[in-house]
């Protein structure tokens, strides 16, 4: 459903939960080459809010995630996640934050070669050192839920398209996050899978509370996304 967007002229709390970017800009290049990805956007998801950007190719949907993330600073404005202000962060500290209280979901699955199904969800919860008893039990329970029980000890070459993107899904979960990115989720998947990783995303959203940002050219998303926004030119609407 679509619903009105925050009120934009009013100050975020920089310190509360969520996902806030605050009059974000972000250009490329310099002079007369440069381009402007994210035109002044003020974006807020509270915790357990699922949004979702629609928006041509190189409207900034996926600048949007990028800096949303901390992958990439921006030019003007600020960035707030869980209560920490990215942009304010110096590049280590900004990694932590992103490890600990970002999960992303790309539109490639990005799986590591060498790893199972199972030791992918495993290893970012090693690498925070959270790998106990309940760690992996959350693993083995995401697992289930993107169906793929089944290839849980397969390697992603023995894997589909559609397989390595639930796996990827059910890899940025497992950590909890308190934001969750998301970018074109349902492009290797046919039409059942996509409602169910979809369904999944807005469950797991609500259950544990995450601010969800959702960037998609699938209009059948809408239905389970709180918020819908446009992007055009690098503006939101």
């Amino acid at each position: 459903m679509t619903v009105p967007a925050p009120d934009a002229t009013a100050a975020p709390d920089a310190t509360a939960a969520g996902l806030r970017l605050l009059d974000v800009t972000l250009v490329h290049g310099d002079g007369d080459t440069a381009v402007t990805a994210l035109d002044h956007v003020t974006l807020w998801v509270a915790p357990g809010e699922f949004a979702a950007v629609v928006g041509p190719s190189g409207s900034g949907k996926s600048s949007l995630l990028a800096v949303a993330g901390g992958l990439q600073r921006p030019s003007s404005g600020t960035v707030a996640v869980a209560g920490a202000e990215l942009t304010a962060l110096p590049d280590k500290r900004r990694t932590e934050a992103r490890r600990r209280h970002i999960g992303f979901v790309f539109q490639q699955s990005n799986l590591l070669s060498s790893l199972t199904v199972r030791e992918q969800l495993l290893l970012p919860l090693h690498i925070d050192g959270r790998l106990d008893a309940a760690a992996r039990a959350r693993a083995d329970e995401l697992i289930e839920a993107v169906g793929l029980s089944h290839r849980a000890g397969s390697r992603p070459h023995q894997l589909s398209g559609g397989e390595r993107q639930r796996a990827g899904l059910a890899r940025a979960l497992t950590t909890s996050p308190a934001v969750l990115l998301v970018d074109e989720p349902t492009s290797a998947l046919d039409r059942a899978r996509s409602a169910e990783a979809v369904r999944l995303i807005a469950e797991q959203t609500r259950e544990h509370g995450t601010a969800t940002v959702m960037v998609t050219h699938d209009l059948a998303i809408m239905d389970h996304a709180d918020r819908v926004y446009e992007m055009v030119d690098g503006r939101l609407s």
